[in-house]
Parts: C-alpha cells; structure tokens; sequence
C-alpha cells in the first residue's frame, strides 16, 4: 500500500530560522494595517463606481475588476496572516 508522505518525513524541506517575537508581532501589525486600508480603500473604490453613472465606462471595469480581486484577497488573507503572527506558527493544521 502506499504510504502518505509528511513534511515530517523529509528533513530540511523547509528550513526555519529563528526570529525574535517583537519581529511577528511588527509584521503582523503591519499586515493588520494594511488589510484593513485595502478592504476599506477597495470597497470605497466600488462603492463610488456602483454610484457614479460618470464611472462606469469600459475601461473602468478593469479598475473594478482589479478593486475586487484585491478586496476579496485583504479579507481573505490578512486576517490569517495576522493570526499567525500573533501565534508566530502556522495554527489552521494541515488542511488549512
């Protein structure tokens, strides 16, 4: 039968360095700020699109299109990252 392999199972596969906890705490602070200006600044940005009868050209759903994907990625993304800073580990085990 074949047997799953782990991460555990191959040694120095991804080498950790040893980095002091005021280092997570800056970094995850930093991703705190920055996502909550990306979804704030990305929902103002659809907001006045969905508004404006003067924005909605063509060449604006490009915007729109790029105002989304990065709101949907500071949601999705920053409070994670900002979490396991906060544990300094990866904490949503091996399915997440």
């Amino acid at each position: 039968a074949l047997q799953k392999m782990t991460v555990q199972d191959v040694p120095g596969a991804f080498p950790t360095v040893d980095v002091p906890d005021h280092a997570h705490y800056t970094i995850g602070v930093v991703i705190l700020i920055v996502g909550i200006t990306g979804t704030l600044g990305n929902f103002l940005v659809f907001y006045a699109f969905c508004r404006s009868r003067s924005l909605q050209t063509p060449a604006n759903i490009l915007i729109i299109n790029l105002a989304i994907s990065d709101f949907l990625m500071s949601i999705t993304q920053s409070p994670v990252f900002f979490t396991n800073s906060l544990y300094k580990r990866w904490i949503f085990g091996e399915k997440g």
